[in-house]
């Protein structure tokens, strides 16, 4: 599958799973961030191509794309559940890429 294909499947995962959390436990969680880092080589062609989908280098290394769901909750848990839902997809296709979830709070 085409890359730009599993990151449409991805985010659409991460707003999913988001979408999810929030109308189970509603927006009342502590503030913070999440994101999706791929630690490959900067000048391999898979990173060439997800910094086109969005992906920016990460000042601890990796490419990271932030808030993969696109909410604008401030609920940390349901972003990071949004996160890991991108990394779980992503995987499904890529599954030797080193691509992890991570966040912190507000």
């Amino acid at each position: 599958m085409e890359l730009t294909q599993v990151h449409a499947e991805a985010v659409a995962a991460a707003q999913t799973a988001t979408r999810n959390f929030l109308s189970t436990h509603g927006d009342r969680d502590c503030c913070g961030f999440a994101w999706v880092t791929c630690y490959e080589k900067g000048t391999s062609k898979l990173i060439r191509e997800m910094k086109k989908l969005g992906f920016q280098r990460s000042y601890g290394g990796g490419y990271q794309l932030w808030n993969p769901s696109g909410s604008y909750t401030q609920s940390i848990t349901a972003k990071e559940v949004g996160a890991q839902a991108y990394v779980d997809t992503f995987r499904k296709y890529f599954p030797e890429v080193k691509i992890y979830a991570g966040s912190r709070m507000d």
